[in-house]
Parts: structure tokens; sequence; C-alpha cells
């Protein structure tokens, strides 16, 4: 609406305002040089005029056209000014659009009757276009700060944060009002710095606030990001789409490594333990004389573990992943699929530290790799 009505006004104004400064100009020779007042004298005087013309007229200087038109709408600026305080009023985001408008009509490119650069009303616009601006950077102030230091909802079950969601609706926006305009200066430079606030708030994320994972939540918004980026193909923010990609497969990471522990949590101990030894210099055919990591204390850890106490822990693991991401990323095959990658990964290293550590014991793990791929074959197809 404050687009509409603003483009109505500008409309009435690009008309009237350049008429009345080339009227005055004229009827008061004002801005006129000596060369230009003889020619007037010489076309006056073959009418009716006897006399110089000089004697009834010296030339204005070019100032005086501007105080004649500031005096005829001395109300004009104020009215304008007036006006767009109350777009900011009326819409948040009103002021993107009076920008827009501003900028088009100063610049020449709205309309087809735009007024010339040299004219009062240029000139008059080019102010209140400055207003326009300092309002939208003002806007564009408070939308950062509110989203750097936005809280989420209390015990957040995971999902899209608020702060992802309201930068979302801001992008849309303003990719489509600035569709066809040229100032995309001002445009690009929030947009880059909204994006920094949003990556900024995601950063300080805490995890008290949260009934799942950090790193779950943050894989899910930076992919989120990452997929709204591409959608809407914005110049600008190709280098936050690059980094949103980035974010997104380390959290994934990160959130994989931390789930690993579930399943096999007691072996992993043990072979955290085993895997230090050996980065302090001890020799792998002594390993298993230190009294955590003897032979008899692996088959302690290798019995907890039977194949169907693994397949169970497998389906709890799965249930959880299924029951705190969001159906809306649907990230849940990608999520398992790297669990399953890095769950096979494990159990090589487990295996490989066995043989290095124990060789020749006949210890092994109580379930082999093809039982390992028919536990999450299962899984896959009940998905």
């Amino acid at each position: 609406v404050s687009k509409q009505v603003l483009e109505q006004l500008l409309s009435k104004l690009q008309p009237l305002c350049p008429s009345e400064q080339q009227f005055l100009q004229e009827f008061f020779w004002l801005g006129c040089d000596s060369l230009e007042l003889q020619a007037l004298e010489v076309r006056v005087s073959t009418v009716s005029s006897p006399g110089p013309l000089s004697s009834l007229a010296h030339p204005w200087p070019e100032e005086a056209t501007t105080q004649l038109l500031s005096e005829s709408f001395s109300c004009l600026e104020p009215e304008l000014r007036a006006f767009l305080d109350s777009c900011n009023k009326v819409h948040p985001l009103g002021c993107l659009q009076v920008l827009v408008t501003l900028s088009d009509s100063v610049f020449g490119t709205w309309g087809s009757s735009s007024a010339p650069p040299s004219s009062f009303l240029h000139a008059l616009l080019g102010n209140v276009l400055l207003l326009a601006k300092s309002n939208f950077n003002k806007c564009m102030g408070t939308l950062c700060k509110e989203i750097e230091e936005a809280k989420n909802p209390s015990r957040m079950r995971g999902g899209i944060l608020p702060c992802v969601s309201h930068c979302q609706e801001f992008m849309a926006f303003s990719k489509e009002v600035f569709r066809t305009s040229r100032c995309r200066g001002e445009m690009d430079n929030a947009q880059l710095r909204l994006a920094s606030s949003v990556f900024s708030s995601s950063n300080s994320l805490p995890s008290a606030n949260l009934k799942v994972n950090t790193d779950m939540v943050m894989m899910e918004n930076f992919h989120h990001i990452h997929n709204f980026l591409c959608q809407k193909n914005i110049p600008c923010l190709e280098g936050k789409k690059r980094e949103a990609k980035q974010r997104f497969r380390g959290h994934m990471e990160e959130y994989v490594t931390t789930y690993l522990g579930q399943p096999l949590g007691r072996l992993e101990h043990f072979f955290e333990g085993v895997k230090a030894c050996l980065a302090q210099g001890v020799k792998e055919e002594e390993v298993s004389f230190q009294l955590a990591y003897s032979k008899q204390e692996l088959w302690k850890a290798i019995q907890k573990y039977p194949g169907k106490e693994v397949k169970r822990a497998l389906e709890t693991l799965y249930g959880t992943i299924h029951k705190y991401l969001s159906p809306e990323e649907n990230l849940l095959l990608v999520a398992w699929k790297a669990m399953e990658q890095g769950f096979i990964q494990q159990y090589r290293e487990f295996e490989k530290l066995i043989q290095r550590c124990c060789a020749g014991a006949g210890i092994a793990l109580d379930f082999t790799m093809e039982h390992l791929q028919s536990y999450f074959n299962s899984l896959n197809m009940s998905s």
C-alpha cells in the first residue's frame, strides 16, 4: 500500500514541479546570461517594445529559481518526510518499498516522465532519499539486533530456529521488492549483514535450552539455510551459501561422532584407551599387559555386546533420531546413512586394534560385518 501511494504521489509531482520550474524561469528570465538577454531583447523589440530589455529586467542568479520553488512548495518536503515516518509505523519493512520507489525515481528508472537531474524536484527527492536510506539502515540494525539477541523457546525440541525463519521471510520479501530495482548496493549489504547475524546467533545457541543434541539442531538449520539460498540464487550470498553447506556437514559429522558411542559405549571406551597407549609409545604386543587393557578386560567388554544387543541398540538409536529430526528437512535418511558409514568405520577400527594388540589370541567381536550390514538394512527398509 505504501509503495502504491508513493508512486501515485510521485506521478502527480513529476509533471507539476518541472512545469512550474520552467514557467518561473521563462516568466522571470531566471538564470539568463547576457547573451540570452540580448536575444530576448531582439525578439521583444520586433513585436512591441521600443526600449532595451535590460532597462526593464536584470539577470537573476540561479538560486532565485530554487528559492521561489522552495517557497511555492514549502510544505512538500516536510509532508514527504512525515509520509516516510507513517510508512515505517504501518509496516515494519515498509522502508524497503519506500527506498526502492524513491531510488528509482531519483535515478530516472521510475515512470516515463522522471524529473531531469538539475530540477528542483530531483534535488528535493534526493534529500528525502537520504532519509529513506537512513530509515532502512535503522530498520536493518534493529532486525539484526533482534536476531542476535533472540531467545529460543524454552526446552526446544529441535526444528528450524525462529531467527532462521525470520531471516528467510525478510530475504524472500526483499528479493521481490528489489527485483526490478537498480539500487542493489543497499540491499546486498543488508542481506550480508542479516545473514551474518543469523550465523552468529546460531553459534551462540545455548544447549541448555534444547531437549536434543545441539549438533542435530545446527545440522538441520544450516541444511535449511543452504537449500533456501540455492532456491533464491542471491549472488551476494554465494559465500554464505558455501559456508552453510560446510557448517551443515561439520555439524553432521559431530552429531554422528557423538551418537556412535551409544550402541558400543564400553567397547569404544576400551579402544580409546588402547589408542592412547599406542600414542604414548607403548608397543602393540605390550598393550595387553596393561591391567585396564588386558585380554580379560577386552573379553568382558565384548561379552556386553552380543549381536542381538547391538541390533537392539541400533534400533533405539534410530528411533531417537527419527523422533527429534523435523520432517520438513527430510534428513532422516541422510543422517542415518552417515551413522551407518561411521559405525562400519568404527567396527573396522576395532577389528584392526584387536589384530594389532591381541594377535593369535582368538579374540573377535560377537558380530560380524555381515551381521552389522543386515541390521542396518532392516532399519533402512523400515524407514
